[in-house]
């Protein structure tokens, strides 16, 4: 798995989280998912991402999304 479909992977089972510590422990899990949904965005206009540089320390070869 390459560098890119790590990070789409991490963000997506981090909403889907998220979304479920909502339904089932507190509402306030919701800012989770607000605190990820604001890092992809931020991370499309400057292109720095904190999960990239971390999976990448991991040893995750870089690569294209699609």
């Amino acid at each position: 798995m390459t560098l890119d479909r790590s990070v789409l992977a991490f963000a997506g089972s981090m909403v889907l989280l998220s979304v479920a510590l909502t339904a089932w422990v507190s509402p306030l899990f919701v800012w989770l998912t607000v605190f990820v949904g604001l890092n992809l965005l931020q991370s499309s206009f400057t292109g720095f991402c904190p999960a990239a540089a971390v999976f990448r320390k991991l040893g995750i070869k870089p690569g294209t999304a699609f």
